[in-house]
């Protein structure tokens, strides 16, 4: 098996949270449809700004490598 450099795993712990954060961009919506008590739904809007804010910035750190922002669910 090939050695991995510092730079490589950071690169493939990067497409991991960008995965997951992605997927919970994605289930947020729902989640809010489905709340029942006001105050749930508004904070699951809250949280759902704040991922978005966290899908951009990661989509910046993949400019600044200069890679593509590719999403890749973690691996055991």
């Amino acid at each position: 098996m090939a050695e991995k450099t510092l730079a490589t795993l950071f690169h493939e712990t990067l497409k991991d949270v960008y995965y997951a954060e992605r997927k919970i961009l994605k289930a947020l919506p729902k989640m809010a449809r489905g709340a029942t008590s006001p105050k749930l739904k508004a904070a699951f809007e809250k949280h759902r700004d704040e991922t978005e804010a966290h899908v951009e910035r990661l989509q910046q750190v993949f400019d600044v490598l200069g890679k593509p922002a590719v999403a890749r669910p973690a691996t055991p």
